[in-house]
């Protein structure tokens, strides 16, 4: 009972060179799990697809328009402090307020 010194790759390549049939049962099984991956990301894209067009009859927008908006929302707010600002000094000088 001798140890070898063989990785499980070769095991595997001397067991196939022995048996035809695990040979193309290893074929089978490499075709059979490309195969499920392509499966997968077919799926995947399908359903990235139904997701857009789902979402495309709704009124979303992107992250940079939101961003946009809610950046220029925050300048009126400061426009609109600086003004109010302006208007209570001006009263306060002519006396109306």
């Amino acid at each position: 009972m001798g140890l070898d010194n063989k990785t499980p790759q070769a095991h595997l390549e001397a067991m196939q060179s022995q048996n035809p049939m695990i040979a193309d049962f290893v074929k089978l099984l490499n075709g059979a799990a490309g195969t499920f991956a392509g499966m997968t990301r077919e799926a995947r894209e399908s359903a990235r697809e139904r997701v857009k067009e789902a979402m495309g009859g709704m009124d979303f927008v992107s992250r940079e328009e939101f961003d946009a908006v809610k950046e220029m929302a925050a300048r009126a707010r400061e426009e609109n402090e600086a003004l109010a600002d302006r208007i209570a000094a001006l009263e306060a000088r002519i006396g109306g307020g």
